[in-house]
């Protein structure tokens, strides 16, 4: 099909080449970037090791090299003069390099590192340690008091365990912590193993924030979400196995009415109990907790930066929002795809000689295409690729003729620019994703279901006016076989939503769009109104109070310079094209930052939104949540809460048995990212054992006999070293390149 042809919504605004560069070049790149901040944690980390030999060696957990590989190839490590990078559950042969720990702060990490160094065994000349989140005071004084202490020659809290998955978005990926704060439990005897494992759950969800405001040196206003218009939910909806013990008759002589009046707020806090409110809490538990332990927090910068704030909020406040299909590209693509956790899109690629391969494309920041069309219109971000395309063939292909005028002539064309590999790579991986996303669409009938969501979501139709027909445009999509079942439960999921939360809609008013915005496109998550009426001091303090401090109520000097906001709300002003944050940007205007927190999943359309608004509103807006979730993935969330996940595709087996007795956040920690030790090795068969020089090494995560080739380094191993030998620890090993 001609994308001339293409029209989503009935209604065409397709910006030139010329705006497109325009808007691009406009976009602000002063924001600090989450992935950033944490690649540049890492960094630092191993480049502070510096030993005499220069030479080093890199030991991470399962959980700790999958944060690593989220920021960092496998080269980039390489070129810090790593010569091997080991796993700590894995057999490994004792070496004469020192070595840098990353590791999360567990239990059994903290036994594995003293095991390195006790019983008379010496696996490195020294340790460096770094947890990735913070230590415990308990396994503090366990390393230093075992036989490990002598070799450690330094620990240090990172404080980066959290996903940054886009420059200014980061998850903590608890896909399970939707059941756990949603799922009401089973029977009365239920209530209480419930609660305390939603509990334990957003304690531990609440250091992980704490380590994003950590890492950013923040130390915010905390702000969260307490609806007026319904109980708290799930485990936390109030019940008698979980209140405390009520309050004693006032004819008690012996008891004070101060003491009294103390056990009636606590019987009657439990009305109060929401998840968003717990959480806040205990966040800013974690947030005082690190600044007692280091008062400098947060460093001052020059100039010197409003302190920011973070507003806790929770699915709840908005389910029209996950239950919508949206049409930006990356919307659109993650809802319609196979896209795994966001990111990983296998596609068939056509090489140079006509044949198809099967390629798995990782999209992220580092892809520009990506960057620059991912929160747009598809039918806008189709004419931007093919805007880029016809300039790329021009300028590099000596092209002559019309340039492309379709998807299928981009699709022909490619398949003639054997010499451009890596630009081939990126056309034909979005060219394939965006007309696979338009076949779904028509063949999914998604511009009929999507005005009957839009209608229903917004009040409205596209003319402005009470929609009148819901009824006759549902009937037909929902006795249609050509409407998928996911589609049919969301047209009936959006239609009963609408009745039932006018209340939310009454105090988190959303204003209506303007003429110029896409049919199937009017609806705006309420976090959008939420932030704008947080920036211009409109948000009601009863809706989302502080948990203690609060700012004057007079506007910051920060905000005095924020452009007046216009009369209509972003849902008037017209798509613009986004790109990833400048690398290593530091913001040099110092502007405000706001953090949003949502908890139980948040959907790509408020990621655009926290975009948007931090052009429009002159902030630094950085979102998370628990995950990121699409309109198929909640509806089948939805399908499964009343048993706890189970038969869900994110937690097939559920949130598991609830245990009887609450953990420790230590043991809950141990728990969550418990890894098995490596089997006993095999006996040694009844031979003369071989001597230590000719005992071969031990494959590992990377060969240890020869390091990468992209690093160009390679070492000449000592012979029969003994590893006790003050001597032997400071001997030099010799590199060439």
């Amino acid at each position: 099909m001609a994308v001339s042809s293409l029209s989503i919504d009935g209604q065409v605004h397709c910006p030139s080449p010329s705006t497109i560069a325009t808007e691009l070049a406009g976009i602000p790149s002063t924001m600090s970037s989450l992935i950033t901040t944490v690649r540049t944690k890492f960094l630092d980390a191993i480049r502070s090791v510096n030993p005499p030999g220069r030479w080093k060696i890199l030991v991470v957990d399962e959980h700790s090299q999958a944060l690593l590989s989220s920021v960092l190839k496998q080269f980039d490590i390489l070129e810090e003069n790593v010569t091997l990078i080991e796993s700590i559950t894995s057999h490994r042969e004792p070496q004469q390099f020192e070595a840098a720990y990353i590791l999360m702060p567990t239990t059994q990490n903290v036994d594995r590192v003293i095991r390195d160094f006790a019983n008379g065994r010496q696996q490195y000349l020294g340790a460096h340690l770094f947890f990735v989140d913070g230590l415990s005071e308990q396994l503090f004084e366990r390393l230093t008091a075992s036989p490990a202490e002598p070799y450690l020659k330094g620990l240090q809290d990172l404080y980066i365990n959290y996903w940054a998955i886009e420059s200014n978005s980061f998850t903590l990926k608890q896909p399970e912590s939707f059941f756990s704060l949603f799922s009401p439990p089973r029977n009365d005897a239920g209530f209480k193993p419930a609660r305390d494992h939603l509990e334990e759950q957003l304690r531990f969800s609440s250091k992980m924030i704490a380590n994003v405001c950590i890492s950013m040196n923040e130390y915010p206003f905390i702000r969260y979400y307490v609806p007026s218009h319904h109980q708290p939910l799930g485990a936390l909806k109030p019940h008698a196995n979980t209140r405390p013990a009520p309050p004693p008759e006032p004819a008690s002589r012996w008891r004070t009415n101060l003491a009294r009046g103390q056990q009636a707020r606590e019987y009657e806090s439990v009305e109060g109990d929401y998840a968003a409110k717990i959480l806040a809490f205990m966040v800013q538990d974690a947030l005082d907790e690190y600044k007692k332990a280091n008062p400098d927090f947060p460093k001052p910068s020059d100039p010197q930066r409003p302190r920011s704030t973070l507003i806790i909020t929770d699915r709840s406040m908005d389910i029209a929002a996950p239950l919508l299909h949206e049409f930006t590209y990356q919307a659109m693509a993650n809802d319609l795809l196979a896209i795994e956790d966001g990111n990983k899109y296998m596609y068939k690629f056509q090489t140079a000689v006509g044949a198809y391969e099967d390629k798995t494309a990782t999209l992220s920041d580092a892809d520009n295409v990506w960057t620059a069309i991912r929160h747009v219109h598809m039918r806008e971000a189709i004419d931007k690729l093919m805007a880029d395309f016809n300039q790329f063939m021009q300028d590099n292909a000596g092209f002559k003729g019309e340039g492309a005028a379709s998807l299928n002539d981009m699709k022909d064309m490619l398949a003639n620019l054997p010499q451009y590999q890596e630009q081939r790579e990126k056309f034909s991986l979005h060219l394939t994703m965006a007309q696979q996303c338009m076949d779904t669409f028509e063949r999914d009938r998604l511009t009929e279901i999507a005005t009957v969501e839009q209608n229903c979501s917004t009040g409205l139709t596209p003319e402005g006016k009470t929609p009148k027909t819901l009824v006759e445009q549902m009937v037909p999509l929902l006795d249609s076989r050509d409407v998928h079942n996911s589609n049919k439960l969301t047209l009936d999921f959006v239609s009963a939503r609408t009745a039932s939360d006018k209340d939310t809609k009454k105090k988190i008013k959303q204003k209506q769009g303007s003429d110029e915005e896409y049919e199937l496109s009017r609806y705006k998550p309420l976090l959008t109104t939420v932030l704008e009426d947080h920036v211009n001091n409109r948000l009601d303090p009863t809706l989302f109070p502080y948990v203690k401090d609060a700012p004057t109520l007079a506007p910051a000097p920060s905000l005095r310079s924020t452009p007046t906001p216009q009369a209509t709300s972003l849902r008037s002003q017209k798509p613009s094209w986004h790109r990833a944050g400048r690398p290593g940007a530091t913001a040099q205007d110092n502007k405000q930052r706001v953090f949003v927190f949502v908890a139980g999943g948040m959907t790509y359309s408020e990621m655009r939104e926290a975009y948007l608004l931090s052009k429009s509103l002159n902030k630094d807006i950085y979102i998370g949540s628990t995950h990121v979730t699409t309109p198929r993935q909640f509806i089948d969330d939805l399908r499964v809460l009343e048993l706890g996940g189970v038969g869900s595709r994110s937690i097939p087996n559920g949130i598991g048995p609830l245990l009887d007795k609450k953990r420790s956040p230590q043991e809950f920690y141990d728990q969550r990212y418990y890894s098995r030790d490596p089997p006993a090795r095999a006996a040694l068969p009844t031979q003369p054992a071989p001597s230590t020089k000719g005992r071969p090494i031990r494959p590992s995560p990377v060969p240890s006999q020869a390091p990468s080739q992209s690093s160009q380094i390679s070492h000449t191993q000592s012979q029969g070293s003994s590893y006790g030998e003050e001597k032997e620890k400071k001997k030099k090993r010799f590199f060439h390149f």
